[in-house]
């Protein structure tokens, strides 16, 4: 490989709520027991350094002294432009389409606040990405779930009787979706994506799409966004990216949303700009411009394939020696969602014992609850293949005993 994703990074010191964050709010790890270090699997970022033309750009952008108020630069477009061209062979897209977003919650908010009112229902998929049911009860939105299920070779399907059932008994008018999907890893069908986009053109739902893992793509799947499926998908879908999951980028702040219907993606700008405090940051710019150069399209392409890697290698493994612990292996995401239902059925244990037995030994890995995952856990993935090995040793010897 041409990139470095097996030197392992210190990030202590240096601002990483991943490693300084153990033990400091309800939802974070602890710290683990005297003997052990951390190992961070909780915050969805990246243990691996960004594509050398991220730091190149920022660090050109930054010998000029001045950095006063500016307009995005027209490169800034043409590499979102081009990036959704190339990598999932977008066509039409066009810099008006393109708006900036200060994060993709706070976009998913405006989006639904210009279709809905307070109170509301909105339908999303369970398990759930904890941010959507923060950021929507927050802002006074109910959420209604419909559950993924998986089938009998263990991939998360999409119920889509339950979905309309739902959205009749609760006259539901807008969803949010989730592709791939946060924690599941699925990366849906073309066909999936055109029987669920139907279903909302029927009872004219609006739909809301987190595409901000599009790029994480792993063995072979491919990324199929919601507004190419059909010409009513495209107007009736307000979809959000960034490259801070694929880049490692979340601290620099900035996303961009996709709207081509021009009276939705006007009123979710106007919305988004009451607050005034929806504006880009200079160096998130450059950032991006960064980002989308050639080196970072063959970058993210050898990222895929360290965690196709990580995921096979953890996969094998709980299946291999982890009796009472399921997990459906993702195509997208850098993130596993083990079912400990079983194990601790069998063991006497809850999951808060199981989650805190993993803590001790330095494997900070997440509480599935939080995601609507009854006895579930989240794992991040996104770290060099020793220290995955390393964490799932641990886990061996200590935790599924």
């Amino acid at each position: 490989m041409t990139y470095d994703f097996t030197s392992i990074i210190d990030r202590r010191g240096r601002d990483a709520v991943a490693v300084d964050g153990l033990g400091l709010s309800y939802s974070a790890p602890d710290a683990p027991k005297e003997g052990f270090d951390s190992i961070p699997m909780w915050v969805a970022d990246m243990n691996f350094p960004t594509v050398p033309t991220v730091q190149e750009a920022i660090i050109e952008r930054v010998k000029h002294p001045a950095f006063g108020y500016f307009t995005p630069r027209e490169e800034y477009f043409q590499s979102i432009i081009r990036w959704h061209e190339k990598r999932n062979g977008v066509t039409g897209l066009k810099k008006e389409h393109i708006g900036y977003e200060n994060g993709v919650l706070g976009g998913v908010i405006s989006a639904l606040n210009v279709l809905c009112s307070r109170g509301d229902s909105v339908l999303l998929h369970s398990p759930t990405y904890i941010g959507f049911t923060e950021s929507l009860t927050n802002n006074g939105y109910h959420i209604v779930h419909s559950p993924l299920t998986p089938d009998g070779d263990g991939v998360y399907r999409m119920d889509f009787a339950d979905m309309e059932k739902k959205i009749r008994e609760n006259r539901i008018h807008a969803a949010v979706f989730c592709s791939p999907h946060n924690p599941c890893g699925r990366v849906w069908e073309r066909g999936e994506i055109e029987q669920a986009m139907e279903l909302f053109r029927k009872y004219d739902i609006m739909v809301i799409s987190d595409e901000i893992w599009s790029d994480i793509i792993l063995d072979g799947h491919k990324h199929i966004p919601l507004q190419s499926v059909s010409e009513d998908a495209r107007n009736r879908t307000i979809a959000f990216y960034a490259p801070s999951k694929t880049f490692n980028l979340a601290g620099l702040v900035g996303s961009y949303h996709i709207i081509y219907n021009r009276t939705l993606r006007e009123r979710v700008e106007k919305e988004s700009s009451l607050p005034h405090y929806n504006e880009m940051n200079v160096l998130s710019m450059y950032a991006l411009i960064g980002a989308y150069k050639p080196e970072g399209y063959e970058w993210v392409d050898e990222l895929c394939q360290t965690i196709s890697g990580n995921i096979r290698f953890a996969c094998d493994y709980i299946h291999q020696y982890f009796e009472g612990v399921s997990v459906s292996k993702p195509q997208g995401t850098y993130m596993l969602f083990l079912d400990c239902s079983d194990w601790c059925e069998a063991h006497g244990k809850t999951i808060g014992e199981v989650e805190k037995a993993g803590w001790d030994v330095g494997v900070a890995w997440q509480d599935g609850r939080m995601f609507h995952g009854p006895c579930h856990i989240r794992m991040n993935l996104a770290l060099p293949l020793s220290r995955v090995q390393e964490a799932f040793d641990r886990l061996r010897r200590y935790v599924f005993v």
